[in-house]
């Protein structure tokens, strides 16, 4: 009985190892131009990646081929970037961009852009709609050290609504995140929020920094900087009640982007930093 137990146990360990990071396979460096890749969405019919930069950069977004090369650049005329920090798509091809980082917990121009995906041939573009949004919760800005809890670095499309994860950035963390919800309609709106869940007590390896929902809709995965989040078994948008699956990567660069390239395939970038990084690769869950 004994022998059994160790067998199995060392079956377990072994299929654990199997995920690591000889399944994160590099697919090529990201355009020099792009060092700070905050977000990816992902076209399969063309097999395009497009993504952008976070503050500091220019009002674009950038259209990249399966070898890697910059195939086009869309700037977005009547955009700013104050700190984009991801990208997603819906059903029909529309780009969203989520203009809502903050780092300090200060922010009260929180919002996210349309472009509608024919603006996608062209290289001046104009957003279709902004969305902006605020937290209830949020009294103070900046909140005090230990309740900072409005930052956001991954949001998703999902039957009309958007799914925004927050990126804890409170003294003492703990891994405590939000999801917030918001309807996908122009104007100004309160994010609601529906769900809270933690990740782990480590900052540095458990803090997320983006997210995405398979195209089935049954698998979420939230990205950190080694790790990778996954939910499934869900009901409806209740996904932190599903099953919970942390996946170490077993490589550690400041990643900051994720999305989902079919049911079981995810794409990850992460930011050139002394010279490590800047690339995307796939993996395979």
């Amino acid at each position: 009985m004994k022998k059994s137990f160790l067998i199995v146990v060392s079956l377990i360990l072994l299929a654990c190892q199997q995920q690591s990071s000889s399944d994160l396979k590099e697919l090529y460096s990201l355009p020099k131009k792009i060092k700070e890749s905050s977000g990816i969405t992902y076209f399969p019919e063309t097999n395009i990646l497009y993504t952008l930069e976070d503050s500091g950069n220019k009002n674009a977004i950038y259209a990249i081929d399966s070898k890697g090369k910059l195939a086009k650049t869309i700037t977005i005329s009547n955009a700013t970037n104050v700190d984009w920090e991801d990208i997603t798509k819906d059903k029909t091809g529309n780009i969203y961009i989520g203009d809502f980082g903050n780092n300090d917990n200060e922010r009260r121009d929180l919002c996210i852009y349309k472009v509608a995906k024919n603006q996608l041939n062209n290289d001046l573009a104009k957003a279709e709609y902004k969305i902006s949004f605020s937290y209830p919760e949020q009294k103070e800005f900046p909140p005090k050290k230990k309740e900072m809890f409005y930052d956001v670095e991954g949001f998703f499309e999902f039957n009309g609504y958007f799914y925004l994860f927050t990126k804890n950035r409170s003294k003492g963390f703990d891994g405590t995140a939000f999801i917030y919800k918001i309807k996908n309609v122009a104007g100004t709106q309160k994010a609601v929020r529906i769900g809270e869940f933690k990740t782990c007590s480590n900052y540095n390896h458990c803090v997320l920094t983006s997210a995405t929902i398979s195209p089935d809709g049954k698998k979420v995965a939230l990205l950190s900087h080694d790790k990778v989040l996954l939910f499934k078994g869900f009901k409806g948008d209740l996904f932190h009640k599903g099953t919970h699956t942390q996946i170490e990567l077993n490589h550690f660069s400041q990643k900051e982007a994720i999305v989902f390239k079919d049911n079981n395939t995810l794409l990850i970038a992460d930011e050139k930093a002394d010279k490590i990084g800047g690339k995307v690769y796939e993996f395979k869950l």
